[in-house]
């Protein structure tokens, strides 16, 4: 069974053939966003959580890649990086604060909970040599490349 939610106002609104199918292109539009934002992590309903999707950043540099995680609030403690069969994994948990004596929370907006994000390696990388940081909430994986992937320059010689 199908749940579709009431819209007590569309359904009083007397009908027009023009404006009807603007508005329900512009319906359309918010429900899609709506679900997208959930899909990323945003908020089902004002004020309700979803749960923790880091953005990321994937640079390619001459000797390495750099993966760049948004984590801010996870400890470096509840972060594993896992390399198995070529694929990267970044396991974590954002926990929520708890509430202390004397404080009431009225909204939390922030996202809490277990994220993972996973990552097919190219076959030109080191995966034995593969460094992580952890700064101001970022999280900053290095995956060093073998020699024979880095670009080899040939100088052209003029006859």
């Amino acid at each position: 069974m199908t749940l579709i939610r009431w819209n007590p106002i569309r359904d009083v609104v007397v009908r027009h053939p023009v404006t009807d199918i603007a508005s329900e292109f512009v319906s359309m539009q918010k429900e899609i966003d709506r679900m997208f934002g959930l899909f990323r992590g945003g908020s089902r309903d004002e004020g309700t959580s979803t749960g923790v999707l880091p953005a990321v950043d994937v640079v390619e540099r001459d000797s390495d890649f750099v993966v760049n995680l948004e984590i801010p609030g996870v400890a470096k403690e509840d972060v594993k990086i896992t390399v198995q069969e070529n694929v990267l994994t970044v396991k974590g948990e954002k926990k929520f604060e708890t509430e202390k004596e004397g404080e009431t929370y009225h909204r939390v907006e922030r996202s809490y909970g277990a994220f993972q994000r996973s990552f097919t390696l190219p076959a030109t990388v080191k995966s034995d040599l593969i460094e992580a940081s952890h700064t101001n909430g970022i999280l900053h994986i290095v995956l060093p490349k073998q020699e024979k992937a880095k670009p080899k320059e040939i100088e052209v010689k003029l006859k």
